[in-house]
């Protein structure tokens, strides 16, 4: 039974405004409620650039946040929206050390939390939603937590979708067991080579300027998706928005509101297959 509500994960350490806003605006002009979730429930934040019409983006050369979306993203960072997420630590166990005193015990434990948690989850939501910016390579592509979030969907059969950076979870969200991917065999986009900055991959909450991201995604998704799968960079194309049921996948910014209408469609009218 659709239930109308989209389990939304934002990173702590800043998300891209439009890759929200865009995909939320089309989901509740649909009826869509998201639920905000960040790893320990601190208050997300959207990064300074993604609000600022003004921005320079170095690999494309042109201002990529439009007037209308700045404004847009500065209204809900003066609003209480995102004032009250969920706190994914609390929702979903953490997976023991090895080296554990009582390991096998607690392991056991583990999977039965799991199992439950996931449960809840699916019951209560028709999808999950990974939003992007640079801000996911920091607490959300190698979360233990948002991984089983994402299994919960993919057991389910239920829409996964995921923008920019926040693709990059469906890499490693993996079955413990199996550890094969769940995009093998599939097709996605994602942030592609030209898009990658040399110098200037910030986050919120640290100074640190890591220089370039700490890994090609586009490399990362083409092994991912295997022989049978493949990765649609669609440079030179203003959008890349791609649906292989139960996977949504958008390249970046420019992306927001197409990947919210295609989201909107495999909701309400069963969509599988998009863009390829």
């Amino acid at each position: 039974m659709a239930t109308k509500k989209v389990f939304t994960i934002l990173s702590e350490y800043g998300f891209w405004g439009v890759e929200l806003v865009g995909p939320m605006e089309k989901l509740e002009a649909a009826g869509y409620k998201l639920d905000f979730a960040t790893p320990f429930g601190k208050i997300p934040h959207a990064l300074p650039p993604s609000y600022d019409p003004n921005y320079m983006d170095p690999p494309l050369g042109y201002t990529v946040t439009t007037p209308e979306d700045a404004a847009k993203v500065k209204a809900l960072e003066e609003s209480d929206k995102l004032h009250k997420p969920l706190n994914l630590a609390e929702i979903l166990p953490q997976r023991p050390y090895f080296a554990a005193t009582n390991f096998l015990r607690e392991f056991e434990d583990y999977f039965k939390k799991v199992k439950i948690a996931q449960q809840k989850l699916v019951d209560e939501y028709d999808a999950i939603l990974l939003v992007g910016g640079s801000g996911p390579i920091v607490d959300m592509v190698n979360n233990s937590r948002v991984h089983q979030a994402i299994l919960a969907f993919h057991r389910a059969n239920k829409p996964i979708a995921a923008i920019c950076y926040g693709v990059t979870c469906l890499i490693f969200a993996r079955d413990f067991n199996e550890r094969k991917s769940i995009i093998q065999g599939k097709h996605v986009t994602g942030h592609c080579l030209e898009y990658d900055y040399l110098d200037g991959t910030g986050f919120l909450n640290t100074d640190l300027n890591m220089g370039p991201p700490p890994y090609c995604l586009e490399f990362m998704l083409a092994d991912a998706v295997g022989p049978n799968g493949q990765f649609h960079g669609n440079f030179g194309k203003e959008t890349s928005v791609i649906v292989d049921y139960p996977f949504i996948t958008a390249r970046s910014l420019q992306c927001s509101y197409e990947f919210g209408d295609q989201l909107v469609n495999m909701l309400d009218n069963g969509l599988t297959r998009y863009g390829w």
